[in-house]
């Protein structure tokens, strides 16, 4: 063969080539596109943010959209289906871990591949469960070709019970000023819960308050409930200083959760740390309400 015609035919392989690449780069955009429209994250770090906020633990599916086809086969027969989406709605944070062959940058790779070996990831699709405190609840490797029925079934046996945080009837406030908002319309007060940010402990405790029924059944009935971050920090804005102010000034230590109830979101009514089982809390609350009552019916 020729120089000319060799020269040819590698050029001709290295247009096809970089066709296929181009092909993998939009290929990877469009499913990376379709799964944030059906409410998938993408990012760790944010669905834990998430999960922190809502009580709500990270539904996570671990795939490769351009070569593994069992992991096609999950999305189409569970993932994709009605039935998948009405029970996610409201019970879990979704979080899509994609290693694509092509069609992501290597430090995207890497971050994603951090997560793989952080829950011990060895096979595509693999399910984990996740708790918002970044723990491990349940985990499943593969697909068996089950209905979304059965998946679902599967996962709901191991979610925590449906607390305060996943109800549509009360849910949990991100900010004080929106609280106290509400609470003016509503007349019940506001039940703060403060924590410092990030703090993985903090964070399951809170969220197995808000777990607890009776805990829950209490404060939906009761109260305008919150759940803010401490302040931290230099530059502090006007939310931070009300929060510090219904504190007493105290600064919270790392895993310690308190409770305060205010009327206005700047005089603390009731403040009682989340130290031990969910009925100290909810008894300490027992008497405030039946205490403010009484003072009610008194001054009539």
């Amino acid at each position: 063969m020729s120089m000319t015609r060799a020269m040819g035919r590698f050029q001709i392989a290295g247009r096809r080539f970089r066709t296929a690449g181009c092909l993998a780069l939009v290929l990877t955009a469009l499913v990376a596109v379709a799964h944030a429209e059906n409410g998938w994250r993408t990012d760790y770090a944010e669905a834990l943010a998430v999960a922190e906020e809502t009580g709500r633990p990270v539904l996570t599916v671990f795939t490769g959209s351009d070569w593994c086809q069992h992991c096609r086969t999950l999305e189409r027969n569970v993932l994709e289906t009605d039935t998948f989406r009405e029970w996610a709605e409201g019970r879990v944070v979704l979080l899509m871990i994609d290693l694509p062959q092509a069609g992501i940058s290597l430090e995207e790779r890497k971050a994603r591949s951090k997560v793989c070996v952080r829950y011990g990831i060895r096979s595509f699709p693999s399910t984990v469960l996740v708790a918002p405190d970044g723990t491990k609840i349940t985990s499943q490797a593969g697909y068996q070709g089950q209905s979304a029925s059965t998946y679902v079934a599967t996962l709901d046996g191991h979610l925590p019970a449906r607390g305060l945080a996943v109800t549509g009837e009360s849910p949990v406030h991100s900010t004080l000023d929106s609280a106290v908002q509400t609470s003016r319309g509503s007349n019940r007060p506001v039940l703060v819960m403060v924590s410092r940010r990030g703090n993985a402990a903090a964070t399951s405790r809170v969220a197995s308050l808000m777990q607890d029924p009776e805990f829950e059944s209490l404060a939906r009935e009761n109260f305008v409930v919150a759940q803010v971050p401490a302040s931290e920090g230099q530059e502090r804005s006007s939310e931070d200083e009300a929060i510090e102010e219904l504190l007493g000034g105290v600064e919270l230590s790392a895993d310690e959760v308190e409770i305060v109830v205010t009327d206005d979101g700047h005089t603390p009514l009731f403040a009682e740390p989340v130290a031990g089982e969910p009925r100290q809390v909810v008894s300490g609350l027992r008497r405030f309400l039946a205490t403010r009552q009484a003072s009610r019916t008194t001054r009539r």
